[in-house]
């Protein structure tokens, strides 16, 4: 079933002795443990809702579990136990959110007519766009990082019908503050890609910056904080500028991810007829950065050593 025609699930009326717990009484089904999913997770069992979990990996799960949540052992059965509810999935490829939705002993074989899947990753505009075509389903792309998955205040870029938009309300609430739906399915996945466009070529000018003052011999902790009172600030040299500073790469957006999401925008820049030059420029760097350098694995504010 696609994205129109939905039954919508009906969320209860908060009273005032659930007014702290509004998924209350409702069962959510979770894919994907990683930093982001792992922490969008907690959010919802901890207002309330019955979080019904699946990770590829065991700890991830268990520690979930450990947290008071409940693993399904495969993808249908999770499928088949959420019934009609809301199934949010949050991976990081778009082959891997196609393998896991609908390949063999993927959710489809156990997935409701009037489910509805969300889907916090960042994925292929085309793909989602014929996932929706098949399923209730809508695009949920998020920015903000880990810090804002860990504090429930992610930016969260949706693309699906009124109906469906409306039917994840209550989950978007819950793990985000800055919530817009762009309009039809896919429509969050190009917002993302925009965001994405800014935040890999801002990570690219950031490093330029804070290494050209360093070989001039100004200290450039001293220089990120000049410029966080002027018209360069932003939350790439708060936060990233801090990280080359410093010269701290542990992964928290991880410089892999990056280069995905740069090809995602190179692709539908080509598919809508977009010449840019300094976009292909940055695919260019994340390709050398990651597979030139080996330094995937790095958080991708370790685009910095590139100008070591």
């Amino acid at each position: 079933m696609g994205e129109e025609g939905v039954c919508q699930q009906a969320w209860p009326d908060v009273s005032s002795a659930t007014m702290n717990k509004p998924l209350s009484g409702h069962k959510i089904g979770f894919v994907g443990l990683g930093n982001m999913g792992r922490a969008n997770a907690r959010h919802l069992h901890e207002a309330g809702a019955e979080v019904v979990v699946w990770n590829r990996s065991d700890a991830p799960a268990e520690a979930a579990v450990a947290l008071g949540m409940r693993r399904a052992a495969t993808l249908p059965e999770l499928a088949r136990e959420i019934g009609l509810g809301v199934i949010c999935i949050n991976l990081t490829m778009t082959d891997v959110v196609e393998q896991v939705v609908f390949g063999p002993g993927g959710l489809h074989e156990g997935l409701h007519k009037d489910a509805l899947i969300i889907d916090f990753g960042t994925t292929g505009v085309p793909e989602t766009k014929q996932w929706a075509e098949r399923v209730n389903w809508v695009d949920a792309p998020v920015s903000g990082g880990q810090v804002g998955a860990e504090a429930g205040t992610l930016t969260i870029m949706a693309g699906g019908s009124e109906a469906n938009f409306q039917r994840a309300q209550p989950i978007f609430q819950t793990v985000g503050k800055n919530i817009t739906h762009l309009g039809a399915s896919g429509s969050g996945q190009v917002t993302k890609l925009a965001n994405q466009l800014i935040v890999a070529q801002t990570i690219d000018a950031v490093a330029q910056a804070l290494r050209l003052a360093e070989l001039s011999g100004v200290d450039p902790a001293l220089v990120r904080k000049a410029l966080l009172g002027g018209f360069a600030e932003s939350r790439t040299l708060d936060l990233h500028g801090d990280r080359m500073v410093r010269r701290d790469f542990k992964p928290g957006g991880r410089a892999t991810l990056q280069l995905k999401d740069v090809r995602l925008m190179c692709q539908l820049a080509d598919s809508v007829g977009l010449d840019s030059p300094t976009l292909k420029n940055s695919l260019a760097q994340w390709e050398s950065f990651v597979h030139e350098k080996g330094l995937g694995d790095l958080d991708h504010s370790g685009l910095f050593k590139m100008y070591e």
